[in-house]
Order: structure tokens, then C-alpha cells, then sequence
């Protein structure tokens, strides 16, 4: 069964649910190609930058200068169409991914037996089925290909930098251990943080489902000013829980922003004295190391928010797959189809309750005879409507039998019983 678990990331699971891309491999792959794609582009645009300064605007260079500006016009072209590409695939790829995974939970949940519905909430199910699965699909569209791409792009990012200049690389590389560190405890609580938002989303559905379903029940017993009360604590739990993300997220970002902003002023400290003392350091590099630092810090603080996202999904999918590893099933291992009966019916020392360790059914037995109708008489809960939901084996008997034709009911195949 699928399990929560303490890492801040769970692979077992995350492997479990990419099983589910097979299906749609190709386009997993180009998602995957147009996320490494932009990220390659993103990088050549503040290179182009630099060339254009320092070989065309520097030199006076017109020539050169409208060179350099048609190549980035066609880098930007190119990176508008991957981007296309990506939104417009990778959402596709998540709801084909979420459409398969809540058929194949319905279809599961139809089968489960009456006893599973009894002791789960509605709305708790509903949640599974609606909201979580919902929030799988954006682990497709806004985390997983995106935290790749990002991470991909701050690498090439590192090497271009100290290719261009060591010195400045490690100015901004002495930032970085601080802001992966703050970055790191921020996944851990969020992860902390956003079971707890599940949690409370589920509670607020499941007992709004359940106070409208019975709302006659509710009125009857003048219970109208306890459920408001009740109503109350649980929003107010489900306000908190929602906070502690806002809560985290007001601490983070200031961090990584002002991160950002320390390493830019530094760059331009050190790459300014050594242009302006004719060093190897050009106005051309110092722009365009203003620009790779931005871009290595905005998605390092974009993985976080992505890893929310992200968060969330592996969340949601935890939960769905804990019904979807539930066997909680009426076997159906009968060979003998139910086509035709004379409608002879016993009951032999049948018990069964509802809880394991308390029957209801203690020991009944009868007959009813082809032909004749009978009639069960007794007060509410003393068994009228279990015997019937026993006879087409909506839960199963304790102990006993119950024959149809002379025939035991679990020789029959359940469609053709019911």
C-alpha cells in the first residue's frame, strides 16, 4: 500500500506514478525535449547580449549589431515555439494521465463491498476522486518538467560562467550553499505543510457532503446551531493549515530575492573595477553576468515554487493510491451462472455482523419455499434489510450458508446473482 513518508521527496511513489505516462511515451518524450530546449535557448540570449556590446555596440558596428539582434530575434522565435509546445503538451500529457488514473479508481471503487462504503466517508472519496486526482495533473504541467528544465538550465548556467570568468562564477557560486540550504528546509516543510492542507480539505468536504445529504436529519433534531459551531472549527483548521504554506512562503522568497540581489551587486562591484582598470573583465561580460546570475537564482526560487506544486501532486497521489491499493472485494470465484431459478431460498445458521466482534445475524435459519412470499417483520436495525443485502452478497456472512436452488450463493457468479 502506498504509504506517507517522511523524505522530502518520495521516488517509490513518484516512479509508481509515471508508470502511468507509458501509455503516451512520445509525448513524454518531446515534453521532456522541449523543456531541455528551452532551457539551452534561455542561456544563448544573454551571450548573444554580450557579443552584441561588446563586437558590435562598443566598436560602433552596425553591420554586426543588426547580426547579432536578428539572432536573438531567432532565438526568441524558437523559444515561443518550444514554450508552445511544452504548455500546450505537457497539460495534455497530465490529463490523459489523470483521466486514466479516476477510471481506473471508479472502476475499482464499484467493486468494493458495501462494508468500505460504510466505514469511509463520502465526501473523503469524493475528494480522491475529484480534487486530488486534479492536483496529480499539475506534477505534469507545472512541476516535473519544468524543475527539470530549470535544473538544467543553472547547470549549463555554472558552466558558461566559469568559462567566462572563474573569478566572478565563484562570487555568485558563494551565494548558492546558503540559498540551497534555505531551499532544502523549505521542501521539507512544505511537504509537512501541504499533508496537513489535504487533510483539512478532505475533513471540509466530507462533512459538508454529509451535513447537506442529512440536512432533514440536522433540522429534526434542532441540531442546526452545533453543526454551524462544528462548521466553524473545522474552516478555521482548514484557514491555519493554509496559512503555514502562505507562512513559509513569506520567509522563503525574501531570502532567495535578496540572495539574488547580493550576488548581482557584487558582480557588478568586481566585473565594474576590473572593466574600468582595462582588465580581461569587458562591459559586455559584467551585463551578461548580471543577467546568467539573475537566471541562476530565478529558478533555483522557482523550483521551490515548483516543488509546491509538486508537493501538492505527490500528495494527492499518495492519497489516491491508497484506495487503489484497498482489496476491500466481494470474491467472485462462482463458475455457475444464475440464468433461470425456481426461486427456492435457504437460510442455514447464517451469522454475520457489520463489525467482527458483534453480530447481527446470530445463527438464523429458514426456508422459503418456490412461490411463496414472505414477510420480515421486526424494528429498525434488528436485520431486515442485511438479509437482503446478504441474499445478493453485498457483504459477506460470518458464518453459515445461504443457498439458491439448492445451490450455494458464492458458487454463483456475481453479476448473474444480482
Amino acid at each position: 500500500m502506498a504509504g506517507s513518508s517522511g523524505k522530502a521527496f518520495d521516488f517509490k511513489l513518484f516512479k509508481r506514478l509515471l508508470a502511468h505516462t507509458n501509455k503516451y511515451r512520445l509525448t513524454f518524450y518531446f515534453v521532456a525535449f522541449a523543456a531541455i530546449a528551452m532551457s539551452v535557448l534561455g542561456v544563448l540570449t544573454p551571450h548573444l547580449l554580450e557579443a552584441a556590446i561588446d563586437k558590435a555596440i562598443i566598436p560602433k558596428d552596425w553591420d554586426g549589431l543588426v547580426f547579432y539582434i536578428s539572432l536573438m530575434v531567432i532565438v526568441l522565435v524558437a523559444e515561443v515555439i518550444f514554450q508552445f509546445g511544452f504548455i500546450f503538451y505537457a497539460n495534455w500529457l497530465g490529463q490523459n494521465v489523470i483521466r486514466d488514473i479516476r477510471v481506473k479508481l471508479f472502476n475499482l471503487m464499484l467493486s468494493f463491498k458495501m462494508k468500505y462504503f460504510d466505514k469511509s466517508a463520502v465526501g473523503r472519496l469524493t475528494t480522491r476522486a475529484v480534487n486530488d486526482i486534479e492536483t496529480i495533473a499539475s506534477i505534469f504541467s507545472q512541476g516535473l518538467f519544468m524543475i527539470i528544465s530549470d535544473l538544467l538550465k543553472m547547470l549549463v548556467i555554472a558552466g558558461v560562467l566559469l568559462y567566462k570568468s572563474w573569478e566572478m562564477a565563484l562570487i555568485v557560486f558563494t551565494i548558492l550553499p546558503f540559498l540551497l540550504y534555505a531551499t532544502r528546509v523549505f521542501q521539507r516543510a512544505m511537504k509537512s505543510a501541504f499533508e496537513d492542507v489535504r487533510n483539512q480539505v478532505a475533513n471540509l468536504n466530507s462533512f459538508v457532503q454529509e451535513r447537506i445529504t442529512g440536512m432533514k436529519i440536522v433540522q429534526v433534531f434542532a441540531r442546526e446551531e452545533t453543526e454551524y459551531k462544528a462548521f466553524k472549527e473545522i474552516n478555521e483548521r482548514h484557514k491555519k493549515a493554509w496559512i503555514k504554506t502562505v507562512w513559509y512562503n513569506s520567509i522563503f522568497f525574501p531570502i532567495a530575492e535578496m540572495s539574488s540581489s547580493i550576488a548581482i551587486g557584487l558582480v557588478v562591484w568586481y566585473g565594474g573595477l576590473n572593466a574600468t582598470q582595462n582588465g580581461e573583465i569587458t562591459l559586455g561580460i559584467v551585463t551578461a553576468f548580471i543577467q546568467y546570475a539573475q537566471m541562476l537564482f530565478r529558478p533555483l526560487r522557482q523550483i521551490a515554487d515548483k516543488f509546491n506544486t509538486l508537493q501538492m501532486g505527490m500528495v494527492a497521489a499518495n492519497r489516491v493510491f491508497k484506495i487503489l491499493d484497498t482489496r476491500s472485494h466481494i470474491a467472485d470465484n462462482g463458475l455457475i451462472e444464475l440464468n433461470q431459478t425456481t426461486g427456492l431460498i435457504e437460510f442455514e445458521n447464517v451469522r454475520f455482523g457489520y463489525n467482527e466482534d458483534e453480530d447481527v445475524i446470530k445463527g438464523i435459519s429458514f426456508i422459503v419455499p418456490p412461490g411463496q412470499t414472505i414477510a420480515l417483520v421486526g424494528a429498525t436495525g434488528a436485520g431486515k434489510s442485511t438479509i437482503i443485502n446478504l441474499l445478493s452478497r453485498f457483504y459477506e456472512i460470518n458464518s453459515g450458508d445461504i443457498l439458491i436452488d439448492n445451490v450455494s450463493i458464492r458458487d454463483y457468479t456475481l453479476p448473474s446473482l444480482r
